[in-house]
C-alpha cells in the first residue's frame, strides 16, 4: 500500500472514528508518524476461523469498536441468509475492552433484528460454548484474545454446534466483510433499547448451572477428592476462571484452596504476568512463591479465557515443584480415564479419543493399550470439534471419553466443543487424589507411564515475526521449507518429509509418496530416525512460527540432550 493512500485512509479514520475517545486520542498522537500509521493501516485484520485477533488500537489493523462492528456485521449477514429466526449466544472475558466489545457486537446483531443471549459477567470460553448448545443458537462470540499479552484482543466466532466455525464459513464471512464500508455499511441499535424491545437478552444462571451438572458427570470416581483432603493453589491469572474453577472444586468437596492474591480479580492489564500463558514458567512464579508457603499437592493455573490449564506437583524432595507440559498432561488423563473407566465398567463400546497433529505419540501407545480408537487432526479445537459432530451425526458420541492438544488445551463430556480448563481442572484433581489414595505422587504416576511405554520428551519454540514485514518473512520461511527442506537435524537422518500444504507425505529411504488424510493446511512434518520429530507451522492467532518438537529416550535426559541438539541446528533457519 503506497503512502498516498495510507495516508488517505489515516485521515478517513481520523476524521470518522469518533465512537470511542482512546481511538480520537490515539489518531491524534499517530499524526506524521509514518512507521505508526502503516503498522496500523497496511492491512486489514482478516476474519477467519479463529474470527479476529489483533492489537488493541486504532485502524483496520486493530481491534476496536469499529472493526468489530465490521466483522460482526459480516457475521450477522451470514446469520440471517441461512436462518429465518436467528439468535446468538455472547461471552466476555477479563481483557481490556472485552465487556465493551460483546456490547459493541451485540448492539450490531440487535440492529440486523438477531435475538442475542449475553452472559451477565465473565464467563469461560466453554461455558460460550455450552450455552450455544444448550440455548439451540445459530452462532457464538466470545470477546477474548485467550493467552496472549493484554495488549491484545480478539473475537471468536462459533457455529450452531458450539464449535469454532469452519473454514468454508469463515471465508463466507471474510468476504462480506470485503464489501461493506466500516463506517457507513453497519447496522446497529442502542444496547438498552435492544434490551426494552427483548433483542438482547441476560442469559440466566440455570444455563451456568446445568453447565456445571454436565462438568460433575465427568468425574470417574465421585466421592475420591472429598476423601484424599487435597490442598491446592489456584490462579486465574486475573482471568475468568475464579468463580467457575472454585465452584466445581467446591462442588467435589475440595475446600482448601489457596487462590494467589495478585491474580484473583479479573484485570486485562496482567500486571504480574506480561504473558498470561499456563505454557510460560513466569505466569506461574507467583502461583509456585505461594506453592513454598502453602506446601500443596498441586498448582492449578487456567488462562484469561478459562480454556487452557498448567498444573506444577511437587518434587519427590517435598520442597521444589515441578511443572508438567500439556502432552504429559494429556496422556496421563487420558490413561486414567480409560483404565479407571474399564475398571468400574463405564467405558463405551468401541470408545474413541481424539488429539492434534503436533502431540505426542505417546498417545498412540496408550490407546492402543486399552483399546481406544485414536483420531489425529490439524491443529485447533475446532478439528477435534468436527470429529465430535462427526459422531453425533453417526448416532455415536457416547464413544468420545477425551481429547486433548499439546497446547494445554484438554475436554471431557459431549456439551461443549471447546477446550475447557473446568472441566479439566477438576479431572487432573481428581486423577491426582486417586494417586494419592495408592500411595502415589504425580511425579512417580507419571514416571511408572514413561517406564511403561518410554521417555518421550516434546517441546516447543516460538520464534516472533511482528510489523508489516513479518508475515512477508514468514511466509518466505515456510516456502523455503517446503522447497529445500532439511535432510538432516544434529546428525540425526530425515526419513520422511511430509507438505501438509500440498498434502502429501515423501519416504526420503524407498521415495514413496502418500496422501496425508487431513485438510490442507501451512506445516511441515519432519519424521527423523529413532522416533523423534519436528513439526513447523505458523500460529493461527499470533505473529509467530512454532516448532514442535519430540524426541525419546531411555530416559528423560537423553531425550532432552537429543531435543537441545536438534532445536539448536533447526534455530539457524531463522536467523
Amino acid at each position: 500500500m503506497n503512502k498516498e493512500l495510507l495516508n488517505s485512509n489515516y485521515k478517513l479514520w481520523a476524521e470518522k472514528a469518533v465512537a470511542d475517545p482512546d481511538l480520537i486520542k490515539e489518531l491524534r498522537e499517530i499524526e506524521g508518524d509514518d512507521d505508526a500509521i502503516l503498522d496500523r493501516f497496511y492491512r486489514e485484520l482478516e476474519f477467519g476461523t479463529a474470527g479476529l485477533r489483533g492489537v488493541i488500537g486504532a485502524g483496520p489493523n486493530r481491534m476496536n469498536y469499529y472493526t468489530v462492528r465490521k466483522a460482526t456485521q459480516g457475521l450477522a449477514d451470514f446469520i440471517k441468509k441461512h436462518n429465518p429466526n436467528p439468535s446468538v449466544a455472547i461471552a466476555w472475558d477479563s481483557r481490556i475492552k472485552s465487556d465493551y466489545f460483546s456490547r459493541t457486537a451485540a448492539e450490531v446483531l440487535a440492529g440486523n433484528g438477531i435475538k442475542v443471549f449475553m452472559y451477565k459477567e465473565l464467563m469461560p470460553t466453554p461455558m460460550l460454548s455450552f450455552a450455544v448448545r444448550f440455548l439451540k443458537c445459530d452462532a457464538g462470540i466470545n470477546v477474548t484474545a485467550s493467552h496472549n499479552p493484554a495488549k491484545f484482543n480478539g473475537y471468536k466466532a462459533y457455529g450452531s454446534d458450539g464449535c469454532q466455525i469452519g473454514a468454508e464459513v469463515a471465508d463466507a464471512v471474510l468476504a462480506r466483510c470485503g464489501e461493506l464500508d466500516v463506517f457507513t455499511d453497519i447496522n446497529s441499535l442502542d444496547f438498552e433499547s435492544a434490551l426494552e424491545r427483548g433483542l438482547i437478552n441476560y442469559i440466566s444462571d440455570d444455563v451456568a448451572e446445568r453447565y456445571y451438572d454436565e462438568v460433575k458427570k465427568q468425574s470417574i470416581h465421585p466421592d475420591i477428592s472429598r476423601k484424599a483432603g487435597l490442598k491446592v493453589v489456584y490462579t486465574p491469572l486475573n482471568g475468568a476462571g475464579n468463580k467457575p474453577v472454585r465452584r466445581i472444586l467446591a462442588d467435589m468437596g475440595i475446600t482448601d484452596v489457596t487462590v494467589v492474591p495478585e491474580q484473583e480479580a479479573p484485570d486485562g492489564n496482567f500486571p504480574t504476568c506480561p504473558y498470561p500463558n499456563p505454557e510460560i514458567r513466569q505466569a506461574l512464579e507467583l502461583g509456585l512463591k505461594l506453592c513454598k508457603e502453602v506446601k500443596p499437592d498441586l498448582l492449578l493455573a487456567t488462562d484469561p479465557d478459562c480454556d487452557r490449564v498448567g498444573i506444577a506437583v511437587p518434587c519427590d524432595n517435598g520442597e521444589d515443584f515441578e511443572l508438567f507440559t500439556g502432552n504429559e498432561v494429556g496422556v496421563m488423563l487420558l490413561e486414567y480415564i480409560a483404565r479407571e473407566r474399564i475398571a468400574n465398567g463405564t467405558m463405551p463400546s468401541s470408545p474413541v479419543s481424539v488429539k492434534s497433529v503436533v502431540s505426542t505419540t505417546l498417545t498412540d501407545q496408550i490407546c492402543k493399550e486399552y483399546g481406544v480408537e485414536l483420531i489425529t487432526v490439524l491443529t485447533g479445537f475446532k478439528n477435534i470439534g468436527e470429529q465430535m459432530r462427526i459422531l453425533e451425526e453417526k448416532g455415536e458420541l457416547e464413544r468420545f471419553i477425551f481429547a486433548y492438544e499439546e497446547s494445554y488445551g484438554y475436554l471431557a463430556g459431549n456439551e461443549v466443543r471447546d477446550k475447557d480448563a473446568v472441566v479439566a481442572s477438576m479431572l487432573i484433581c481428581e486423577m491426582t487424589a486417586f494417586y494419592r489414595s495408592k500411595g502415589i505422587s504425580l511425579v512417580a504416576a507419571r514416571a511408572a507411564m514413561y517406564e511403561k511405554y518410554g521417555v518421550f520428551r516434546n517441546s516447543v519454540d516460538n520464534f516472533a515475526f511482528e510489523g508489516a514485514s513479518g508475515m512477508d518473512k514468514m511466509g518466505k520461511i515456510m516456502k523455503g521449507l517446503c522447497d529445500n527442506y532439511p535432510r538432516e537435524f544434529a546428525g540425526i537422518k530425515v526419513t520422511a518429509f511430509s507438505d501438509f500444504n500440498t498434502s502429501e507425505k515423501l519416504n526420503l529411504e524407498t521415495g514413496e509418496k502418500t496422501l496425508i488424510p487431513m485438510p490442507k493446511s501451512n506445516m511441515v512434518f519432519f519424521d527423523l530416525e529413532g522416533g523423534a520429530s519436528v513439526v513447523v507451522r505458523p500460529s493461527g492467532t499470533e505473529p509467530k512460527i512454532k516448532v514442535y518438537y519430540t524426541t525419546v529416550g531411555k530416559t528423560l535426559k537423553d531425550a532432552e540432550l537429543i531435543q537441545e541438539k536438534i532445536a539448536a541446528e533447526f534455530s539457524g533457519v531463522f536467523k
